[in-house]
């Protein structure tokens, strides 16, 4: 039988030991736990960039990267339709106590980070915009007229149509009203003060004009809805 002497069996051992970790389906590394992730673009990567797109601009869902929009929405109410979604649309609740997968911490490192990243000073150049939130319901017969003379002659081809259920069903009210007011500058929107009317620069869309807007948009989210349980009389054979 070979026997080793003490310093070839200590060398044997350390070369023993120090293959452990590195064995066949030994993580040198363990993979960071979803409640420890904490930096902004990995959240954001991970929970926001397919809706919202990169760097917050030119997904299908509302532009987070406008300064305007992140200057009209207060913090209480970005956190809340991260942390528990918006009703009226695709947008669903992120946080864990509402269902979702994100911690407070999490939902909280969100909203810090698209501030830091997509805030920018005097967004509005000094202008005041009408309130993120409607103080009264808006009139939609006025709406409409509105609408027509103000907003129709952009939206009239079919790739900019808005009046379509179908996508009316997708937006809620507030997001019409975020667009009207902060815009999307990222598919060429303007804001409140840019419509323009027959060609011509017209003056700022008021706070009436927003909320009776959105009051005509929202009659035609379903404009004729289906009866449950009603189905097409049968021919009596007479």
């Amino acid at each position: 039988m070979m026997r080793l002497s003490l310093p070839a069996l200590a060398a044997s051992l350390a070369v023993l030991l120090s293959a452990c970790g590195h064995a066949p389906g030994y993580p040198g590394n363990p993979p960071q736990r979803p409640d420890d992730v904490s930096t902004f673009a990995a959240l954001y990567s991970e929970n926001c960039e397919a809706c919202h797109g990169q760097n917050g601009q030119n997904g299908p869902a509302i532009d987070l990267g406008n300064p305007e929009f992140q200057a009209h929405i207060d913090n209480t109410s970005l956190r809340k339709w991260i942390a528990s979604g918006m009703p009226g649309t695709q947008m669903p609740a992120f946080a864990q106590s509402a269902g979702g997968t994100l911690t407070d911490q999490q939902v909280d490192a969100l909203v810090a980070g698209m501030r830091k990243a997509w805030s920018s000073p005097n967004a509005f150049g000094g202008a005041t915009p009408p309130a993120y939130a409607p103080s009264q319901p808006g009139d939609p017969h006025r709406g409409q007229q509105t609408y027509n003379a103000r907003c129709a002659m952009c939206h009239e081809p079919s790739h900019q149509q808005i009046t379509s259920s179908a996508y009316l069903q997708l937006v809620s009210d507030q997001v019409l009203r975020d667009i009207i007011i902060a815009g999307r500058p990222d598919i060429g929107q303007p804001d409140w003060r840019h419509d323009s009317l027959g060609g011509k620069l017209a003056s700022p869309l008021s706070a009436e004009d927003v909320d009776d807007i959105v009051a005509y948009l929202g009659t035609l989210r379903n404009p004729a809805p289906a009866v449950a349980g009603l189905a097409p009389s049968a021919p009596s054979g007479r």
